[in-house]
């Protein structure tokens, strides 16, 4: 179960971000808030707040690896959410959970759950 556990969503596609918000209610989450850019996840994250976080790889042709690092200091988990292979992840990210586009609120789950269960 998910606790209320709040999710930062980093997603530049309207549809797609109000898709994650629903399904995180539905899986009992709360939305933290939605970025659509680099700069404005970048903020958030240095910021904290969240629990976990869904990066979208792109975000208005600008790759997310600088909000990935910052929350990688913060040392908050977080998935990447990846349209297909043009999504390369650097190396030091590898090992990162993914969450392969189009979404399904089961695969969204287990991927939260994957990112927030300590190894």
């Amino acid at each position: 179960m998910a606790d209320s556990r709040s999710i930062l969503v980093v997603e530049d596609e309207a549809m797609i971000g109000m898709m994650l918000e629903d399904y995180l209610e539905t899986l009992g989450y709360r939305l933290h808030a939605v970025a659509t850019s680099v700069e404005e996840a970048c903020a958030h994250a240095r910021q904290g707040g969240f629990d976990a976080a869904l990066v979208d790889c792109n975000l208005q042709g600008e790759k997310a690896w600088p909000i990935a690092d910052i929350l990688v200091q913060q040392n908050i988990p977080f998935v990447f959410a990846t349209g297909g292979m043009a999504d390369d992840l650097p190396n030091h990210h590898a090992m990162r959970p993914t969450l392969a586009k189009p979404f399904t609120i089961g695969a969204v789950e287990r991927a939260l759950e994957r990112a927030l269960t300590p190894e």
